[in-house]
């Protein structure tokens, strides 16, 4: 192993795949950590040969019992880990924790290993991330700039490739602002598909565990494993967690130019008018709306009720120990109390005025996108002006839970100045994987680099050989139907560690039927005689060779797995079916494709 191996998923499965140690992984997290020369980042770090054990203890890999075997990551440090105590960056609010939180279990059940509790905005109260006792982080791609807050250390460590992912969490934005201004991923889950119990809470009705990755897939194979409901936490909601797809040709809604803030900074707006561009090349259109009331509603978070919220979470250590506060965190909660009951109300109907109004624009278009901040700001800036411009951060975050949407920022490109450019794909709760499947279009068209890394993104279907004898630890799996990009059960391969590596089509010998009586809907592939078929769309899937037994051992009958001729003359493993489905089935053979076929032509 050298110490040029990416920590993306992609690259470290296929480490795995070829033998490497997942204690070697741990001590090149270290070694990657005391190279980057920042103490700012982690507030806690598991000891290394504790952390090298539990890897060790993982046993054989298997991608599909534990889709993160073996995968460093980091918790935010208001985020419950038995290892650690949880401080929220005041030491002496500490407590050591009886139980991790429930993310923190599924993490550990799917096999990640946690290097430490990061660093943040004091109680994830700031989207700075320099109000915090301990040192502040560096930004990852310009220590002149604010990390961004306040879950600054999870973005960082994930930035500088010392982890895979790591947890945040996010009530206005500091899932997102910190993902922007450190060229990475930020998902904003929708509110309540993460469990909060074991989170220390800023605004309960509104906080979100959100999670820093490389790219978009592997923030999105993160919030799979995480998103589950819980009968522990009182704002626990169930979604359904779709595939992972690309849809094409939405209608996407940007502010109007009239409306757009960047507070001067005429790089940023250059750079949000560029990706816009680009989400066109990608076959979107673009509506503008309207923003003054999405504005109105990013205003009442640091207002009424929503202070008065965050005052409320820690009031009894407040009330006792003030001092232990950081001072601008200690003017924003003392300013709470002056609050009656009578004010919060004021907010909530303030709220419901603006979400009446809001709604119909939203329902108008498929997703929004918005910058992900309105500009940068050096730490110089901060200290000159340090509660101005963190309520200019979030002028396109704060009103997102509020208004019960959930969004993907991505790194969209590099500004002129080298600094870098994010937007923000926001839908209503629930469109989890609509944000992230156009997310990761994007972020691919950018060519930008991992982080603050060298690493390149990883290709989604790099054009490959099926089965040409390249790769003798894998097989290549051709998939017609119901395994397919965006179907049903594409996540049966994405669960064993399987990555896409072509689209083609077979020869001109097979029909394509329609088969009776299955859940989900599939088809069966026939082959016949020459002159009598046709070509049919079909996608190569590469496994390793013991995930390739484990997945067909699963397949159940009338399908089956055998030889597939494809059109450039290559023969693969791949979905048939038996002879006795065809008796029943619709021929579909004309439509070239499940997909089409599906999609109604």
């Amino acid at each position: 192993m050298t110490d040029t191996l990416a920590f993306d998923l992609t690259s470290l499965h296929r480490f795995y795949t070829h033998g490497g140690r997942p204690e070697d992984v741990v001590d090149l997290a270290f070694e990657r950590l005391e190279a980057a020369n920042d103490p700012g980042i982690f507030i806690h770090l598991t000891h290394r040969e504790a952390l090298k054990d539990a890897a060790r203890a993982l046993g054989v890999f298997d991608p599909v019992a534990k889709p993160l075997w073996g995968v460093p990551c980091a918790i935010k440090d208001n985020i419950d880990a038995t290892e650690a105590p949880t401080t929220a960056a005041c030491p002496d609010y500490a407590y050591t924790p009886r139980a991790d939180a429930t993310v923190v279990k599924l993490l550990r059940a799917a096999g990640a290993l946690i290097v430490g509790k990061t660093n943040l905005d004091q109680f994830a109260t700031g989207l700075v991330g320099v109000r915090t006792p301990y040192p502040v982080p560096n930004n990852a791609i310009d220590p002149a700039l604010v990390p961004g807050g306040s879950s600054s250390g999870s973005a960082v460590a994930t930035s500088r490739g010392i982890v895979s992912f790591a947890l945040g969490t996010d009530t206005a934005g500091s899932g997102r602002i910190p993902a922007g201004l450190n060229n990475i991923v930020g998902l904003k889950p929708s509110f309540g598909a993460l469990s909060t119990t074991g989170v220390v809470p800023a605004c309960r009705t509104l906080d979100c565990v959100s999670i820093f990755a490389l790219t978009v897939e592997d923030a999105y194979k993160v919030f799979r494993v995480v998103a589950k409901p819980d009968a522990t936490d009182d704002f626990s909601r169930a979604f359904h967690v779709s595939d992972l797809a690309e849809p094409s040709a939405l209608t996407i809604g940007v502010p109007a130019v009239a409306d757009r803030r960047f507070f001067g900074d005429a790089i940023m707006e250059a750079a949000y008018a560029a990706a816009l561009e680009q989400l066109e090349r990608l076959g979107h259109r673009l509506v503008e709306l309207p923003f003054a009331d999405f504005f109105k509603v990013a205003d009442l978070v640091y207002e009424g009720a929503w202070v008065a919220e965050r005052y409320a979470a820690v009031r009894a250590f407040f009330d006792t120990h003030a001092d232990s506060f950081y001072p601008v965190t200690r003017k924003i909660f003392g300013g709470a109390k002056a609050l009656s009951a009578a004010d919060a109300f004021d907010g909530l109907y303030a709220l419901q005025g603006l979400k009446k109004r809001v709604a119909p624009l939203i329902a108008s278009v498929d997703m929004l996108c918005v910058p992900t901040a309105p500009r940068h700001f050096t730490r110089a800036e901060l200290e000159a002006e340090p509660i101005r411009e963190n309520s200019r951060l979030g002028t396109y975050t704060n009103f997102v839970n509020l208004l019960d949407l959930c969004g993907v920022a991505v790194p969209s490109g590099s500004r002129s100045d080298g600094w870098p450019a994010s937007v923000t794909l926001l839908a209503s709760a629930g469109n989890d994987a609509l944000t992230a499947g156009v997310a990761a279009a994007l972020h691919r068209a950018s060519k930008l680099k991992l982080g603050a890394t060298d690493w390149p993104i990883p290709s989604a279907a790099t054009p490959s050989a099926a089965n040409s004898g390249e790769d003798t630890e894998s097989v290549d799996l051709v998939v017609v139907g119901a395994h397919l990009t965006g179907m049903p059960l594409n996540h049966q391969l994405l669960e064993s560690g399987a990555r896409l590596v072509a689209r083609t089509r077979t020869t001109a010998s097979y029909r394509l039927f329609a088969l009776e009586g299955q859940t989900p809907q599939k088809p069966g592939l026939k082959r016949v005689a020459e002159g009598e078929g046709y070509a049919i769309e079909v996608e190569i899937w590469r496994l390793a060779t013991e995930a390739f037994g484990r997945f067909v051992s699963r397949v159940p009958a009338p399908l089956a797995i055998g030889a597939v001729e494809l059109e450039d003359g290559r023969v693969a493993k791949g979905f048939l079916a038996e002879p006795i489905a065809f008796e029943t089935g619709e021929d579909i053979s004309t439509y070239g494709g499940w997909r089409a076929f599906i999609g109604g032509g």
